[in-house]
């Protein structure tokens, strides 16, 4: 380990050489408060920036062990330093002057949900903290700019450590906000089970979004008011008594007129598996955390899956117990989703009628009449959906807007109307009880196999040059294999993307066997983050890229999607 002032001598020796020349800095350097770890050097002013971390000693960090004595508190905390951090960075961003990137000071940008995060991390037993960011190292052209980045170095990065990473330079009262706001969301989650919960909405919650591409919330919206019959007052460790609407296990229905916040309420709680932070709207509005979105996903690749918990007895004789496809269609694409759920230990299904296979949800009592049910080889959700929950303990919310079908199987159904729910059971299983149903019942089915057991390919192998590319959250890429995650919506940040790219390379090349099932990867993956941070899935230790957590949920949905599985 160097001193600060070796790093002042060294840059002023490669002051105005050849680019390259940056690559002497690589190392440690100890700061009056904290140390400078220059990780990763770009190789011209162009490439993407260097990576830098930072870290600040227990004792001299000084944040109190009660702000992070649990983990969705440490995770919060982490969150909080992360967005100062971030504020503090962008004023001193492009001060420093230069070609390309130089002078780019940037730490990872953080949502409205609370992610745990390599950006920023702190050791629950030392109270260390380390903070991760990205610096374009100045130049003229592609001759070193030394005095600019000592301006960063010496200068910028100083006054943001002082201003975000230290104890005594914050709002102790906020600090203690965010601490208390994530113990109160996580007795929320914990009280679930116990009250036979599903989902809870805060009453005063703010649900709809400012719009199609913000996640704010919208200013003047109508805030959540909970159906009397549907009321859950609970008792929060620092909120005290809240009151909103509980969902029970079992198969909801949401259903309401176009444009009433039917899909406004299934994407709140969708996203109701995360944390939100405080003035979101949605801090109270708490899911399932094993939750999944299923929708109809045309052209999706499907690998040795058992969809014969829906399709069975396909006329051309291809096997459903062990369905494999390169082009599914929205019907064995939305039945391969629902099995994918089971795998993956979702407790919850979350469905929208407007993004749903048809022909995979329901079949009218006429269409049975003429197409018989021995020519049909989709028995649709519909005649499943009480099986998943009494069988296999999956209830379902499901938002419906043309369909009465569901109201026989369901039981509970919420009305929206102008935004505020309306509790209608009674009046919707009355209506249908005045239209028989006289559609033939199958026969009950058996549960899925989940013992696919992939095999990795050469081409990932320990020493090989792997590309890794993230594409947002639309997808990422290991080398010319794309993995399409567009339509696993519970994805909220480009960081769990890039995490899943790498849970890919490393089961790859760590844990596939040819004997560990899709389920127990996904499972070992998740127990290596949960035990050694995300940072446990990059190879080199100096050089962790910029990601956040993804459930296991996603893991396993990614997983899944990569048409290079070999099972």
């Amino acid at each position: 380990m160097q001193t600060a002032s070796e790093l002042r001598d060294l840059l002023a020796r490669i002051d105005r050489r050849g680019y390259p020349a940056y690559k002497e800095t690589r190392g440690m350097y100890r700061f009056p408060d904290y140390l400078l770890s220059i990780d990763h050097v770009q190789g011209d002013p162009f490439a993407a920036p260097s990576r830098l971390s930072i870290r600040v000693s227990g004792a001299k960090a000084g944040f109190p062990p009660s702000l992070y004595r649990l983990p969705c508190q440490r995770v919060a905390l982490q969150d909080a330093l992360t967005r100062r951090f971030g504020a503090l960075t962008a004023k001193a961003s492009f001060q420093a002057k230069g070609s390309g990137h130089s002078g780019l000071i940037g730490v990872s940008r953080c949502g409205q949900q609370v992610l745990e995060r390599t950006a920023c991390t702190l050791d629950p037993d030392s109270g260390e903290l380390t903070m991760r960011l990205e610096v374009g190292f100045p130049a003229n052209g592609r001759t070193i700019n030394a005095r600019e980045l000592e301006k960063i170095l010496f200068d910028l990065l100083p006054g943001c450590v002082r201003g975000a990473l230290l104890y005594a330079s914050l709002d102790a009262g906020q600090l203690r906000a965010v601490a208390d706001l994530a113990e109160d969301q996580q007795a929320i989650r914990q009280a679930l089970p116990e009250l036979g919960l599903c989902a809870f909405v805060a009453d005063g919650s703010i649900l709809p979004r400012a719009s199609g591409v913000s996640d704010l919330p919208m200013k003047g919206a109508v805030p959540f008011r909970t159906p009397p019959e549907r009321k859950v007052e609970l008792t929060l460790p620092h909120r005290g008594k809240l009151t909103g609407m509980g969902i029970p296990r079992g198969v909801t229905l949401i259903v309401g007129g176009g444009y009433h916040g039917k899909s406004t309420l299934l994407r709140a709680l969708e996203l109701g598996v995360y944390n939100h932070i405080a003035g979101d709207g949605r801090e109270y509005v708490i899911t399932d955390d094993t939750a999944v979105k299923v929708r109809a996903e045309d052209g999706r690749s499907i690998c040795n899956t058992d969809i014969s918990l829906f399709i069975r007895n396909l006329p051309n004789g291809k096997d459903t117990v062990h369905f494999t496809t390169q082009d599914a269609s929205g019907s064995t694409s939305q039945a391969a989703n629902v099995v994918e759920a089971m795998e993956a230990g979702s407790r919850l299904l979350l469905m929208d009628e407007d993004t749903s296979a048809t022909n995979f949800m329901v079949r009218d009592e006429l269409m049975q009449r003429v197409i018989r049910r021995d020519k049909e080889p989709i028995t649709p959700f519909l005649e499943r959906v009480r099986e998943l929950y009494e069988r296999f303990g999956v209830s379902t919310i499901l938002v419906a807007g043309s369909s009465g079908a569901f109201f026989r199987v369901a039981d509970h159904i919420i009305q929206m109307d102008n935004y505020v729910p309306r509790e209608i059971t009674r009046l919707a299983k009355e209506e249908a009880a005045r239209d028989p149903d006289r559609r033939d019942k199958p026969e009950p089915a058996d549960p899925p196999r989940f013992d696919r057991s992939p095999m990795p390919s050469p081409e990932f192998r320990k020493g090989e040059r792997v590309k890794l590319k993230t594409m947002g959250r639309d997808g990422v890429s290991l080398n010319r294999e794309s993995v399409d995650l567009r339509a696993v919506e519970q994805l909220t940040d480009a960081e769990q993307t890039a995490a899943l790219g790498y849970s890919l390379l490393y089961a790859q090349r760590c844990l596939m066997d040819g004997k560990k099932s899709v389920r127990q990867l996904a499972g070992e993956l998740e127990r290596l983050l949960e035990q050694r941070g995300l940072a446990a899935l990059c190879e080199s230790p100096g050089n962790i890229a910029a990601l956040a957590r993804p459930r296991k949920q996603e893991i396993l949905a990614c997983l899944n999607r990569y048409r290079g599985l070999r099972v």
